[in-house]
């Protein structure tokens, strides 16, 4: 009888003489892999970890005024509703990070789930969205650093992203930015995960300052958010579906605790509640700024708060020294964001690479026997992320096209590991209940686990369509090619086809997991 994965976990007595790393390393060894990565991440960390990716500061400074532009200031529902399906999503991941606590997580999860070529699908598309991403996470220096200093305006006068100096300066500070997250992903988790956290603490605190401006400077009332004058022409609901993207954008890669599974102290009990931590602590602080920065604006209707976004309340309720301040807490957020990013692909990169599911996969798994990091996946994904910025260097739509093209495909990518896992889950998944390697039960969604599924691959296939749907106002603002109309769609089909070039190179992955984590119960 072969044993599933479901039932692999070791159960040790809580007075069990290993420690808790080692009990962690049994742990992983029984899925078939040897710990070669550092395991440093305590709590704080792993949380960190998912917080800075999603990065409020960072997403909401880049991407408010284009919600304001199309939903006036009635986008901020589109807000609580993201959250709600998002978090529909994350209640599936917590419990699969409960069960596989393994680097590169969405690719493993899926594999397991679903077989080798949905998982390396999933994988591969994760992959190609955590590049862009973190190329569009870098480019918002670009809202932040000339507002704190003119001097970072290095190219022409005009700082606005959808401006053709802004756009070639945000490649510049952009790929200087990829080139210093790469440094420090080379050097070692314990750097990354030192940095992260402080720039994450840093962030909180920012986020706070923020909210108490805000509010403490409003100039009307929380009813505020019911106002539709100042949403785009047409139909309500299309300008509200548009303003929708601003959350979407948001709101992901809150599995990334999942992704740092293998340096996590106790995975099968920290990642769970990270993951779903690092998305609620991320959806209140960005509300309640949304909230109050649609309280605090000077005004509605000049069209300021379209085109400056929060950095325009800012500067208009601080006096100088202390608006920069809380720009610098932006700019340290952006940092953070890019950094967690781009460890959260080199990860997924080494574990499938650990299968021998890439091209040069030896050298792609390979790990510094001192510092302790996948080398190679951090300074590819830094290269393409730098490769990208300079392939749209001057292209003043380079934001808006970034960010829809890279967060279709991550919500593609997604939807590859939920999808599958509600065929599981209505053939009996998971069989029983599990505990962890210290006796403690492990997170289950139980009788609402179906339920909870099926939304969300609902939630997974609505947002899919409405983040890849071919708006012109979307993705060619100045005009363009029909290329750039539908380069969402033509985005996932070269991702998919270039995919399918990609596996026929590389060598299948083996059998190695000796105790069968990829069988079904005989």
């Amino acid at each position: 009888m072969v044993a599933s994965a479901d039932s692999i976990v070791p159960n040790h007595p809580p007075n069990s003489a290993l420690s808790t790393v080692n009990a962690d390393s049994a742990d992983l060894e029984g899925f078939g892999y040897q710990p070669v990565l550092h395991r440093k991440l305590g709590r704080y960390a792993s949380f960190a970890a998912g917080f800075s990716f999603v990065s409020i500061l960072t997403t909401i400074f880049q991407f408010f005024g284009f919600g304001y532009s199309f939903g006036g200031a009635a986008f901020f529902w589109t807000w609580p509703i993201v959250f709600a399906g998002q978090f529909l999503v994350a209640l599936n991941f917590a419990e699969l990070a409960a069960r596989y606590p393994i680097s590169g997580c969405i690719y493993q999860w899926s594999r397991r789930l679903a077989g080798e070529l949905v998982g390396w699908f999933a994988g591969w598309m994760m992959i190609i969205a955590q590049i862009v991403t973190a190329a569009a996470a870098a480019i918002a220096l670009q809202v932040v650093l000339p507002s704190i200093w003119s001097g970072f305006q290095m190219v022409g006068t005009d700082s606005a992203l959808t401006s053709h100096d802004g756009a070639v300066n945000a490649v510049l500070l952009g790929s200087i930015l990829l080139a210093l997250t790469t440094l420090i992903n080379v050097v070692g988790i314990d750097w990354m995960s030192r940095i992260n956290s402080l720039g994450v603490t840093i962030e909180i605190i920012g986020v706070i300052a923020v909210i108490a401006v805000f509010f403490t400077h409003a100039d009307r009332g929380p009813g505020v958010v019911m106002h539709t004058d100042q949403a785009a022409a047409g139909p309500y609901w299309g300008a509200f579906l548009v303003s929708g993207l601003m959350a979407a954008y948001v709101m992901v890669g809150f599995d990334s605790a999942g992704e740092l599974s293998e340096e996590t102290k106790n995975p099968r009990q920290v990642a769970p509640r990270t993951i779903l931590t690092a998305l609620a602590v991320s959806a209140l602080g960005g509300g309640l700024i949304l909230l109050g920065a649609l309280m605090a604006a000077p005004s509605l209707t000049d069209g300021s708060l379209s085109s400056g976004g929060l950095a325009y309340v800012i500067e208009a309720k601080l006096d100088s020294p202390a608006g920069k301040v809380v720009l610098a807490c932006v700019a340290c957020a952006i940092t953070v964001c890019t950094l967690a990013i781009q460890t959260a692909g080199s990860r997924l990169m080494f574990s499938m690479a650990r299968d021998g599911r890439l091209p040069f996969s030896e050298r792609l798994a390979a790990v510094h026997p001192r510092f302790g990091t996948p080398v190679l996946p951090s300074v590819v994904i830094g290269v393409l992320g730098i490769g990208l910025l300079v392939l749209n260097l001057g292209n003043a739509a380079i934001f808006a096209t970034l960010a829809s093209v890279c967060i279709v495909t991550l919500y593609l990518a997604y939807l590859l590991v939920t999808v599958p896992l509600l065929v599981r889950r209505i053939k009996g998944w998971p069989a029983e209940d599990r505990t962890s390697e210290s006796g403690a039960p492990l997170f289950a969604l139980g009788r609402y686990g179906i339920p909870i599924n099926a939304l969300a691959v609902v939630w997974g296939i609505a947002m899919a369509v409405n983040l890849a749907w071919p708006r012109p106002e979307v993705y060619t603002p100045a005009g363009g090619s029909w290329w750039m109309l539908w380069a969402a769609p033509l985005f996932v089909l070269v991702t998919i086809g270039a995919g399918a070039v990609v596996l026929r190179f590389v060598t299948p992955a083996t059998p190695r997991e000796s105790a069968g984590p990829l069988a079904q119960p005989a």
